[in-house]
């Protein structure tokens, strides 16, 4: 059995990016000091959710890669001899930027960035007003933890994009993530979208015999315009294996950090009992590429 040690952080995040930093920074310590070999960060996780309003101003947020993050990450990560996933605000060109996940290895390095392929646009998460959709398609990141399929949030919700990473040779799928409850919907719907969000995982998990990471914000981060009631953050990290079981789901409402292992090995065996990428009939699926089909 090869196992890998997976460490999670869902945090809270404030007004402060220093804070912010400092109690990532903390919590990567811990972890790597507990064991663990790979650290999936959340997504944007320096800062406030600065999507819920439109401002030109946010721009400053952001930052080139390599970059000061980068640099801080790095070091962490080369000090404690672990794998960072983190997941920045990107400056790639005057007016030109991008949500993107940017992985670190062992020795401080950057072995790979994942830029954020769907981008959505709905109250409190104005996205498309500051991302640009990725251009570096569906490629796995090598790591010497194994081959990383690293995507970011709403990228969660498309089984298109984990296939594609699964047909690349990724081990695992991993999501930053960013999502939590409408203040004006019901209980009951609010757990049934969180519980959606769930399930869409798992099955990506089942449907490609691959283990999940999907690392989500916590807590209330307030709509600074008061168009709305702001963000309640879900959290519920959750990690799952190949066969869709859930190993480890983080509170919904309380910070964490966990170190879940997984067996890196009992995907193979997943996919010799259920042999999907065998028997898929690629010859009748042209039509994936087409918006509808009227």
């Amino acid at each position: 059995m090869r196992e890998l040690k997976i460490g999670i952080i869902q945090q809270h995040n404030t007004a402060s990016r220093e804070n912010n930093m400092t109690r990532l920074a903390e919590r990567i310590v811990d972890l790597a000091r507990r064991g663990a070999e790979l650290i999936v960060l959340q997504e944007l996780h320096n800062s406030l959710y600065f999507c819920q309003i439109e401002s030109v101003n946010n721009f400053d947020l952001a930052e080139p890669i390599p970059g000061p993050s980068t640099k801080f990450f790095g070091e962490l990560a080369k000090a404690l001899g672990v794998v960072i996933v983190t997941s920045l605000f990107e400056r790639r060109a005057p007016g030109l930027y991008h949500n993107t996940a940017v992985v670190i290895e062992k020795d401080g390095s950057i072995v790979g960035k994942y830029r954020k392929m769907h981008i959505p646009d709905d109250p409190a998460y104005y996205e498309k007003f500051y991302f640009t959709p990725g251009d570096l398609g569906f490629q796995p990141i090598q790591t010497s933890v194994g081959r990383l399929g690293v995507q970011v949030c709403w990228d969660q919700w498309y089984p298109e994009g984990a296939r594609l990473m699964a047909l690349a040779g990724a081990e695992i799928l991993i999501y930053p993530t960013a999502i939590g409850y409408e203040s004006t919907d019901t209980p009951q719907e609010q757990q049934r979208q969180r519980e959606a969000w769930t399930t869409v995982q798992r099955g990506h998990a089942v449907a490609n015999g691959l283990p999940v990471v999907a690392v989500n914000r916590v807590g209330y981060e307030p709509d600074p315009s008061n168009q709305t009631n702001g963000i309640q953050f879900w959290g519920s990290s959750f990690v799952a294996g190949p066969q869709g079981e859930l190993l480890y789901r983080a509170p919904a409402d309380e910070e964490e950090s966990a170190i879940v292992t997984i067996d890196m090995d009992h995907s193979e065996n997943v996919r010799r009992w259920w042999p999907f990428l065998r028997d898929r009939r690629i010859d009748e699926f042209s039509d994936l590429t087409r918006r509808f089909r009227d």
